[in-house]
């Protein structure tokens, strides 16, 4: 059984930076993980997700170069670096696992954490 917490979350100026974790317990082994958004009245998207080893890491087009997935197997946590942030990026932020491979599809991650908050104000 995996679970899985986000932190890092908060609220930054437009163009500052965030440095979102996310830490889980239990087995990963083998599987991709991803990062995921829902805004206010909109659906939840792929922000991004990442191979077991990292080798593969794929993106949302509006990342446009400003993010970073990465992960430290050894500690068992994600990242998510998030430079030259936007307004249009406040949302609540979710990790996921589980995964046998790294895709954009929400139903391939059957592990979820439980979110954290991101506004970026102008």
């Amino acid at each position: 059984q995996v679970s899985l917490e986000e932190s890092g979350g908060g609220l930054v100026q437009a163009g500052g930076s965030l440095r979102l974790s996310c830490a889980a317990s239990g087995r990963t082994f083998g599987n991709a993980m991803a990062w995921f958004r829902q805004a206010p009245g909109k659906e939840r998207e792929c922000v991004a997700a990442i191979s077991w080893g990292g080798n593969t890491r794929i993106y949302a087009d509006f990342v446009e170069g400003r993010f970073a997935i990465s992960r430290d197997n050894a500690k068992n946590t994600m990242y998510l670096q998030m430079n030259s942030l936007k307004p249009e990026d406040t949302a609540v932020y979710y990790c996921a696992a589980g995964s046998t491979a790294e895709t954009r599809m929400q139903n391939s991650y059957p592990t979820w954490g439980q979110g954290t908050q991101v506004t970026v104000f102008s």
